[in-house]
Parts: structure tokens; C-alpha cells; sequence
């Protein structure tokens, strides 16, 4: 049984939140532009890839299991398509960051990367020091791929490792086993110079000690960054349908204290709910998504988050492979599921669903920078949150108090259609 916690009420701080509200607000010239915005967020570039050797019991990404021959040339083109027609969305504006995402990536051949990276390249204007990140699974790892791919212009491969656990990468369903886990994280090191090691905890049945080993062998390897998940049952997926025996809440907060401790001792930040990074090596796209910038997406499911003078847009395109291929290629915007344009209510929700997963929040001035939106219209939702002890506004900083961040979804709950209470 899940043990309910509740959230106590303190006085109130001594921090002026309308104060600062309206200090922020009389900062920023208002636009002619119907957003409000003064200027255009960072934009990344997300480019999904559909396939996996087979679905893991715990996934509810857009993952489909790969045909025996994956049609290549008929995917880059498709995509060539759908990149084509999100062109006229983000006209004149640089790519700060491209993440080619899954599914496996890695599935696709060096020359298909290739081909991709130059096809961006030819459409878009990109940072010269762009990070650009594949996702890479173990059981598709090959060392001469990853050199090819680095050749290509990858700078960053994340491998999802999970465990080092067989027993448990078993019951994940992984295609991979410790052995191969570990060859592809000394391949992937050899041909970039930024690894990130995907690592879940809270598996079925895992004891603390076996959390800590874990723990301790993505440590060694000596990468810059860690993301650390703890397994939830996702609607849609083999487990929510079949829950396995996880461990309970004492256990798992164990884990989560372990793992703070560790990480610490090992000189990783934890910047994000689930990140953790050394050197600043913090993930370029992830960050841009979390403070609310701009992110074009193609490919199968693949959702955008386009701004402009005149709206704030959320696309999502086709989750088919199929079915999007065969519409991408038409060009008449018929790959996209869905095209919905953002009003003030779904603003405050929206932006703090990503700005409040961040460890140190992001400056006040930063809402209104990216919804368009005063501050002062959530000046009601801000004291309710600080009353509970949930938010921390000192410096000018919009940020999750520890309380706050055990308890997120509550917190990030308060701002959803707040205007509306």
C-alpha cells in the first residue's frame, strides 16, 4: 500500500512576491506581436526514429518493433519531407541543438546517419558547437557504427544501459546483456567524447545493494552525465497490465538517498529530477526543453513546440511509421496527428511542468521572456505555492523548495488552468 503524505502549511517567507511580479513585469516592453513575445526562444531540433529490436514491457514511447529490413532510404525521405514542411515555422532561426531520439537509433546504419545529418545540415542553419546527441542501445552497439557516427558529426551518444543486473535486464525485457552493456559504453567512449548512461532504479524486486552496484558501475566508467530513472508502471504498457513486485516506498527512498550521496561523492550535479552532470556537461536539447525553448520535431509522434509574433504552437505528428511515412511524402501537412495553438490559461501549466524539474529553477524574468505572459497574472498560484513551502522565489528565481521537488506533481498541479480557480 502507497503511504499518502501531506503537505504542511508554513507562514508565510518574507520574499515580496508581488513585488518582484511586478519589478519583473515593468522590465520587459510590451509587443505588438499577438504572443506577447519580445524575441524568440532557442530552438532545438528532435528527430524521432521509431524502431526497436523488440518493446520493452515498461515503454510507452512511440517504439515499434523493427521489420527484418528497415526501409532506410523510404524513412529519410519521409523525413526530408517533414522537415520541409515545419521550414516555414522557424524561418531565419539557428539550431542550438539536434537529438535524434527513439525507439534505437542505432539501428540505423552509419550511412543512413550519414545521409540524415547531412540532409539537416542542408536545410538548417546549425551552431557550430551544436551538441548533437543519438540514443544508442547496447544490443545494437557496434564500435565501428559509433566511429562512423562520430565521423558523421554525433558528439554525444546516450546509451540505454538500465543495469548491470542480467537478472534484471530480463525481466526489462532487454535485448542486451551486463557484458554487452558494458563493451558499448567503452565503444561509445572511444568514438565521442560525451557518453550519457541511462540507468533505472526501483526494478522489479531489486534490493538496495543491488541499486548501489549499479550505481557503482556506471560511476567507474567515468562519464559526464547520468540520467537516473526510477521505474513507474505506465499506462499502456506490459506492466501496468501485468505489475510486477516493486519495491515499496521505504526501499525506494533509499534508493533516491543512496543515489544523491553517490552521485555527490562522485562529483556529479544533479541539475534535473532525473539528470546528473559533470563538468557542466549538462544535456544542450534537454535544457532548452525545460526552460521552455523552442523545439522542432519530425518523424513518427514526434512533437514541436514552435513560438512565434503571433501564437505558441504545439504539433505532434502521426505515431504509424507506416501511416506517417506514406503521409509525410505527400507534403500537405497530413503527417500531423494534431496542430493546437497554446492560450493564456494553458501557459502557467505548461511552463512550469519543465522549468520546475530543473534543481535551480530559472529566473523570474524567464516566464514572461518565454510565455509572454506578466508574471503578475499567476501572482495567486505563486503564493498559494510558497504557503505550502513548495516554492522557493528567492533572488528573483522561480524554483522547487525540497519539499517541493518530493512532492512535484503537486506542486506543478497548482498552475494547471489556474485561472480558472
Amino acid at each position: 500500500m502507497t503511504t499518502r503524505r501531506t503537505i504542511p502549511i508554513v507562514p508565510e517567507a518574507s520574499f515580496d512576491v508581488a513585488a518582484t511580479a511586478l519589478t519583473v513585469s515593468s522590465s520587459l516592453k510590451k509587443t505588438t506581436g499577438a504572443s506577447g513575445l519580445l524575441a524568440m526562444p532557442p530552438l532545438t531540433l528532435y528527430i524521432h526514429v521509431p524502431w526497436c529490436v523488440r518493446k520493452c514491457p515498461y515503454c510507452d514511447f512511440n517504439s515499434h518493433r523493427a521489420p527484418d529490413v528497415i526501409p532506410e532510404e523510404a524513412y529519410l525521405d519521409a523525413l526530408a519531407a517533414d522537415l520541409e514542411q515545419g521550414l516555414p515555422l522557424i524561418w531565419g532561426r539557428q539550431i542550438h541543438a539536434v537529438f535524434i531520439g527513439g525507439g534505437t537509433p542505432s539501428l540505423l546504419s552509419s550511412k543512413a546517419v550519414d545521409r540524415l545529418l547531412a540532409m539537416i545540415r542542408a536545410y538548417l542553419p546549425i551552431w557550430p558547437d551544436a551538441e548533437i546527441t543519438l540514443e544508442a542501445n547496447p544490443g545494437a552497439a557496434e564500435a565501428q557504427r559509433f566511429k562512423d557516427y562520430a565521423q558523421s558529426g554525433i558528439s554525444r551518444i546516450s546509451l540505454g544501459i538500465q543495469s548491470f543486473n542480467d537478472s534484471h535486464l530480463k525481466i526489462l525485457g532487454r535485448v542486451h546483456n551486463s557484458d554487452q552493456a558494458r563493451a558499448a559504453i567503452d565503444m561509445a567512449q572511444a568514438a565521442v567524447k560525451r557518453v550519457n548512461l541511462d540507468i533505472m532504479y526501483g526494478l522489479p524486486n531489486q534490493t538496495l545493494a543491488q541499486c548501489a552496484d549499479d550505481l557503482a558501475q556506471a560511476i567507474a566508467f567515468n562519464t559526464e552525465h547520468l540520467s537516473l530513472y526510477q521505474l513507474t508502471l505506465e499506462p499502456n504498457t506490459v506492466f501496468a497490465k501485468y505489475p510486477p513486485v516493486l519495491p515499496d516506498d521505504d526501499c525506494s527512498a533509499d534508493m533516491e538517498d543512496l543515489i544523491q550521496i553517490q552521485t555527490q561523492a562522485a562529483g556529479f550535479e544533479r541539475y534535473e529530477v532525473s539528470a546528473y552532470a559533470k563538468n557542466q556537461a549538462r544535456s544542450q536539447h534537454n535544457i532548452n526543453y525545460w526552460t521552455f525553448g523552442d523545439y522542432l520535431g519530425i518523424g513518427p509522434g514526434a512533437h514541436s513546440k514552435i513560438s512565434s509574433p503571433e501564437r505558441i504552437e504545439r504539433l505532434a505528428g502521426l505515431k504509424n511509421p507506416e501511416q506517417w511515412m506514406s503521409c509525410a511524402i505527400k507534403r500537405d501537412g497530413s503527417h500531423w496527428a494534431s496542430r493546437q495553438t497554446l492560450t493564456v490559461d494553458d501557459l502557467p501549466f505548461e511552463f512550469m511542468l519543465n522549468a520546475l524539474r530543473l534543481k535551480e529553477g530559472v529566473a523570474a524574468s524567464l516566464y514572461e521572456e518565454r510565455t509572454g505572459q506578466p508574471l503578475r497574472l499567476i501572482l495567486p498560484t505563486l503564493a498559494k505555492a510558497r504557503e505550502q513551502a513548495l516554492l522557493d522565489m528567492r533572488r528573483d528565481r522561480l524554483a522547487a523548495t525540497p519539499l517541493g521537488w518530493r512532492f512535484l506533481n503537486s506542486l506543478q498541479s497548482l498552475f494547471l488552468h489556474q485561472n480558472k480557480t
